[in-house]
């Protein structure tokens, strides 16, 4: 099974860390916000203090979201491509920001649901079966990551839908486990590949795996153990 590339490694570590320090820094320039009740989005909305902040973090966090799915080799294409997909949306938000007073225009409301749907769903969609799967892409894990980020994700919903006072406070909760996920996936891929010429030797019992080695003359001996390196 291919591994993940050390460039899809800085990628998933950057996006948690781009995202929280985004609407960190964002709101520290806001006269008054308060990030429990206040959204993520007020803080790219049309007339917020240097709105610019938080646009350019969606935007960078995308990017780093595709730079991931595009690194993700061992997982499903249709997942990897949905999580591309919802990263595109992301960024997409940022191109419809929200007007004054928190009312979101419909292109801001669309991709942001369809950033949520992809970045939510598609651990399940790029899981495998197998034993040499990573744990991060199993069905099983994967199923439970899904749950977790949908009843989240309602959460969220009814703050946003019943006028909560917590549904920034939910908003930054399902961000901050969306863009967690990835990450915990490509650290289960790096850590699950063993290197070939290990597999190769411990795949054999001990007796064989030495009598494999010693029974070829001296000079096949050091090519076939330089050979598995």
């Amino acid at each position: 099974m291919r591994g993940v590339p050390w460039w899809g490694v800085i990628s998933a570590v950057a996006a948690p860390v781009v995202l929280i320090g985004g609407w960190t820094v964002a709101a520290g320039l806001q006269p008054h916000f308060d990030p429990v009740s206040g959204t993520v989005s007020a803080l790219a909305a049309i007339g917020a203090t240097d709105r610019w902040v938080m646009s350019l973090a969606f935007v960078i966090v995308g990017l780093c979201y595709i730079v991931t799915g595009l690194a993700l080799r061992p997982a499903r294409t249709t997942g990897r491509l949905i999580l591309i997909g919802g990263a595109i949306a992301g960024m997409l938000v940022a191109a419809y920001p929200e007007h004054p007073g928190g009312f979101g225009s419909v292109p801001h409301f669309v991709w942001a649901s369809i950033g949520f749907a992809g970045l939510t769903t598609w651990p399940l969609w790029a899981s495998r079966r197998g034993s040499a799967v990573p744990w991060g892409l199993r069905p099983n894990v994967a199923a439970a990551v899904v749950a977790l980020q949908f009843a989240l994700l309602v959460w969220f919903g009814a703050e946003l839908i019943l006028g909560g006072h917590q549904v920034g406070l939910a908003e930054r909760v399902v961000g901050a486990a969306q863009a967690a996920w990835p990450l915990a996936v490509v650290v289960s891929a790096r850590t699950a590949a063993p290197a070939r010429g290990t597999a190769a030797v411990t795949a054999l019992p001990p007796a064989w795996g030495t009598a494999a080695v010693t029974a070829l003359p001296p000079a096949w001996s050091t090519t076939a153990v330089t050979a598995l390196r």
